[in-house]
């Protein structure tokens, strides 16, 4: 089932997802309970009476020292609870059998590619970009192991299997955000950053853009599709290249 019981945020369909959303709901506790401490500690000083150059003197520096250290403690957890969340997710390596899957953002379309069945990504060149003749990520299917790498317009996984996702990106920033599995990573030309996680939950999730990349930026979107491992393969076995580039799906 979806974690529906976080009825502020998109339903989680990530195994991550949880610790994410519980950082999240106490972020918002503190920073409400301290909104309001703060409007009462000044409508407070609004109506008090004056106090004198004596009284100010005596005021006991542990009213101010022990909530600021207070306030630091509560701020330096959720600091490095978030880091490390982040870290399971990008610097941590993801397990030796993982899914691999190539992401490509440009303007303004996402692209998905797969290894194929010998599980190694093939060669691609600048020139042999074409979109319309069905090559939108330059692949060379003259290379053996590009032969049967598989390039998708949207992004199909199994649930339950952890995925390790290699972002980059062709012209300008883009910020690859998949809010429903807690996800968001830029893509930045001319680099490759991986991010690693396991869909929990079958259904369909909108991957957007959170970069603004240009006039078309809005409709830069596309579908993370979760489905079970059984449905995952026959969709791999009815994508499979012919001899000749097939057009992204």
């Amino acid at each position: 089932m979806r974690d529906d019981h976080v009825w502020w945020m998109p339903p989680n369909g990530a195994l991550h997802g949880v610790a994410i959303d519980r950082l999240m709901w106490w972020n918002l506790v503190a920073l409400s309970a301290l909104f309001v401490l703060a409007h009462i500690f000044l409508f407070a000083a609004m109506i008090r009476q004056k106090k004198s150059a004596s009284q100010i003197a005596d005021f006991s520096w542990k009213r101010e020292a022990i909530p600021l250290a207070a306030l630091t403690l509560v701020y330096a957890w959720m600091a490095i609870s978030a880091q490390r969340l982040w870290a399971t997710i990008r610097y941590q390596g993801a397990a030796p059998n993982a899914l691999q899957v190539e992401v490509t953002g440009m303007q303004f379309q996402w692209y998905f590619r797969y290894p194929g069945q010998d599980a190694a990504f093939g060669l691609t060149r600048p020139e042999l970009i074409n979109a319309p003749a069905g090559n939108p990520l330059g692949v060379d299917r003259t290379d053996p192991r590009s032969a049967d790498d598989i390039v998708s317009s949207i992004l199909v996984l199994p649930a339950g299997r952890e995925v390790d996702l290699g972002i980059q990106a062709v012209d300008v920033i883009h910020g690859f955000f998949i809010p429903g599995m807690r996800l968001k990573q830029n893509a930045v030309p001319g680099m490759q950053m991986h991010i690693h996680f396991t869909p929990s939950v079958a259904g369909d999730y909108p991957i957007l853009c959170s970069q603004v990349c240009g006039t078309g930026h809005a409709r830069m979107q596309s579908h993370l599709h979760v489905v079970s491992e059984s449905e995952y393969q026959a969709w791999l076995a009815s994508h499979e290249p012919h001899q000749t580039p097939g057009a992204a799906r």
